[in-house]
């Protein structure tokens, strides 16, 4: 257990720096907030860089309309008790603008949307740094990006053109109409993030800890029984479970664990055993092999 408080004690003044960093070189940063665990470790580490002054950004959650009751309810508790600015930018807006078009069908999701309406809110704000709580121990795409990944006029990632990172400098020089995304957790991993979240107390939704849902199943995995989010067949049968969720997404994408971990320690030792990558449960990156990096050249977090 020392071994992995070093450790996490190393990964929190990378992530510290990195976070003033961006508060030192860029103009107009913002956090993105989902509401989910690798976020909500971005602010309790912003609040410690520039403690004891308040978070210097605000927050920005691009709303698809269509995630976990319990997310949100935590993220209005949240920016509430901080007295953070929070922006929300609804995909529900974009779509009755006919800028995008929703998806229909058994695999139907609104995560691909988010981008669309991701690059409207930069562009209305002038955002010029958007922080971002992704980790290259999550997918293929991500372990290729940079800690500050620069993003061309029209929000794309060229994976090909990327600025080396050497010695910890951190380069934000950008050119006009270009943004950068930074993940200062980049190099943790899903067991580094929940090891935090158990050393620091911190408080995240009640979705994370077991507890009873109706579910069903569908390609062996258990998913949310909500009629008006999460498609159905009618042979999909829903039963009462004792599920968590490992990752927070939308509820048409993301599927439940079956798990009697309640509580954080139980977690953190249930993570431990597991062989099975967190993003395992959710659909979206299982489109094909390069889902998640044509998700990111178009302009995606």
């Amino acid at each position: 257990m020392s071994t992995n408080i070093l450790s996490v004690g190393a990964l929190e003044s990378e992530a510290i720096y990195i976070l003033r960093e961006v508060v030192a070189q860029f103009e107009k940063p913002v956090l993105l907030f989902s509401g989910g665990k690798d976020s909500i470790t971005l602010v309790r580490l912003a609040q410690k860089a520039f403690y004891p002054a308040k978070i210097p950004f605000p927050l920005l959650h691009i709303d698809t309309g269509h995630n976990f009751p319990e997310t949100i309810e935590f993220r209005d508790r949240l920016v509430k008790e901080l007295g953070v600015e929070l922006i929300v930018r609804n995909v529900q807006d974009n779509i009755d603008a006919g800028k995008v078009k929703e998806e229909t069908g058994k695999y139907s999701s609104r995560n691909i949307l988010q981008t669309e309406t991701l690059l409207d809110a930069i562009e209305e704000f002038g955002f010029d740094a958007c922080i971002g709580g992704a980790r290259r121990d999550e997918e293929k795409a991500r372990a290729k990006e940079r800690i500050f990944s620069v993003r061309d006029d029209f929000g794309q990632w060229d994976e090909k053109n990327q600025r080396p990172e050497l010695f910890d400098m951190l380069n934000g020089r950008i050119d006009l109409g270009q943004n950068v995304r930074v993940f200062p957790i980049s190099n943790w991993t899903e067991l580094d993030v929940w090891t935090y979240i158990q050393k620091e107390a911190i408080e995240i939704p009640s979705i994370y800890f077991a507890h009873k849902r109706e579910t069903f199943v569908r390609d062996g995995l258990i998913w949310s029984a909500n009629d008006e989010v999460v498609y159905r067949d009618e042979d999909e049968l829903i039963e009462e479970r004792t599920v968590r969720f490992r990752t927070v997404g939308d509820m048409s994408c993301t599927a439940a664990v079956l798990s009697d971990a309640g509580n954080i320690d139980k977690v953190v030792e249930e993570i431990r055993a597991s062989r099975i990558s967190e993003r395992g449960a959710r659909i979206d990156d299982k489109r094909s092999e390069a889902a998640m990096e044509k998700r990111k050249q178009q302009g995606y977090f």
